[in-house]
């Protein structure tokens, strides 16, 4: 009798092992991500001046992809914007960046090196132009800069393109109708509150932290650029079609813009990568990008703007084939 329940019990004992070790997998299975395990290794995204946008979002986005990919480790690359990052991604000095569509056509238009390599993840949020000065200042207009000391941006940034163009539209050359300062957003806004610049061009997510800064201590205006001189943008064509007509809202720098909305003009960021770029990298940026949209715009108001019906939509360029997997692969 001792043998038949010792028999008993070994069976019992064997038998809560097997469940509990299928229990066990079952717990691996939920737990674990199921098919490959996330891209690892070391990839570079730049960004932008210190404190713009670009650079806020990069960290945030960064702090998401640590979550989500947490083999992967991404260094962030300051810059002074737009055709700088352009340049990078395309000759392989950055794996990712965001970049404006303009600056992309141009890089694109001017057959820059590794031009035909770019590709795009996303379409992002739109950034607007910002046309500052003081509020006592008696320029109303953007015709009115003639001979004004004004802040255009350094060379390589987005900021200095738009203001070539926009300065064109109003009738104005930037190197012989005004005096231009190359700075970037970082030093415009004390170089304006100690009068040495008499207005400065930005080009950035609403609102820009810089803006709102200065507004909070100093009296500034808003220059508005009607819809006439977006007519006049896009009679340039090339990159001026990317510019369109926009409105910011009367709330994106309230001290500034007393109750008032500002007519003005808007470009499309876009998540830029190479081609070649690893495909499941680049699912698992884009996947990453749209999930976080919500936790990254909390911060960044501008990244609410982050849309899936949209995002995909990367013109002038084509859309990378692992960002066009995940798009796929959420589409109802």
């Amino acid at each position: 009798m001792f043998q038949a329940f010792s028999r008993i019990g070994r069976r019992r004992a064997l038998q809560g092992s097997a469940a509990a070790f299928v229990a066990f997998g079952l717990l691996l299975w939920w737990l674990l991500p199921l098919g490959k395990s996330s891209p690892g290794g070391t990839v570079t995204f730049s960004t932008g001046s210190p404190t713009g946008v670009y650079q806020l979002y990069g960290t945030l986005l960064q702090e998401a992809l640590a979550k989500d990919m947490p083999r992967l480790d991404v260094e962030l690359q300051e810059s002074v914007g737009s055709q700088e990052n352009v340049q990078r991604v395309a000759t392989g000095q950055a794996d990712f960046t965001i970049a404006a569509a303009d600056a992309v056509a141009k890089y694109e238009r001017e057959g820059g090196q590794g031009a035909d390599l770019l590709r795009g993840c996303a379409r992002l949020y739109d950034d607007y132009v910002h046309v500052v000065v003081p509020e006592t200042s008696s320029v109303d207009t953007i015709g009115q800069l003639k001979g004004k000391k004004v802040a255009v941006g350094q060379a390589g940034s987005g900021v200095r393109l738009v203001a070539e163009h926009v300065l064109r539209a109003a009738g104005l050359d930037l190197d012989k109708d005004i005096q231009p300062v190359s700075v970037g957003i970082g030093d415009m806004p004390e170089l304006l509150e100690e009068k040495k610049i008499d207005a400065f061009f930005w080009s950035g997510g609403l609102p820009t932290g810089a803006v709102t800064d200065l507004s909070n201590r100093f009296d500034i205006k808003l220059l508005q650029i009607p819809s006439e001189l977006v007519e006049e943008l896009h009679k340039q064509g090339e990159e001026a079609e990317y510019y369109r007509s926009a409105v910011m809202p009367a709330d994106a720098y309230p001290r500034a813009q007393s109750g008032e909305s500002v007519e003005t003009v808007a470009v499309a960021n876009l998540l830029v990568t190479r081609a070649g770029t690893d495909t499941e990298l680049t699912e698992g940026m884009t996947r990453t990008v749209i999930n976080s949209r919500d936790r990254i715009g909390e911060k960044v108001h501008a990244a609410q703007r982050v849309d899936l019906r949209t995002a995909i939509y990367t013109d002038p360029l084509d859309l990378d084939e692992g960002a066009s997997r995940y798009y796929r692969s959420v589409k109802p």
